[in-house]
């Protein structure tokens, strides 16, 4: 499976820990940045990776800020994408098997390594199935297609 893996300059660390660790699990690994601990603005990284998945150039994402909680609003502005911030395996399993989330987002300021590893470990291993969730993720997606006044 192919992983799109982005961060600012606060989850940099993070995200450089989670990459050989999933590359250790096998998984082929995207880095769509940033590349150091220089300050950077999240919202186009998360852009950049949530278009990837959009073209199925990945299969999932992760995008870690501070707090996961930038990342996700940026990514879920990417028509087509539901990105859920995670910082616990229940939710994490629930972000795939109920919401379908193409990507997780966690807070490098929240969330220590060896919790980020099980987080996305639980996620990478679940999957939508349908069911009872099917017509609610259609519903969320519908929402795209709102005009705001």
């Amino acid at each position: 499976m192919q992983v799109a893996i982005g961060s600012d300059h606060l989850g940099f660390g993070l995200k450089e820990q989670l990459k050989e660790y999933l590359r250790g699990l096998g998984y082929e690994i995207i880095d769509k940045g940033c590349y150091s601990t220089d300050p950077v603005s999240y919202p186009g990284i998360a852009k950049e990776l949530a278009l990837n998945i959009v073209q199925n150039e990945a299969e999932r994402g992760i995008l870690i800020c501070g707090t996961g909680i930038g990342m996700a609003m940026a990514a879920n502005k990417v028509k087509g994408i539901r990105a859920a911030q995670c910082h616990d395996v229940y939710s994490a399993e629930r972000a795939a098997k109920s919401n379908n989330a193409h990507i997780i987002t966690m807070g490098a300021q929240v969330i220590g390594l060896e919790a980020a590893k099980k987080v996305t470990e639980t996620w990478l291993s679940s999957y939508f199935s349908g069911g009872p969730s099917q017509k609610k993720i259609e519903e969320i997606m519908e929402l795209e297609n709102l005009v705001s006044l």
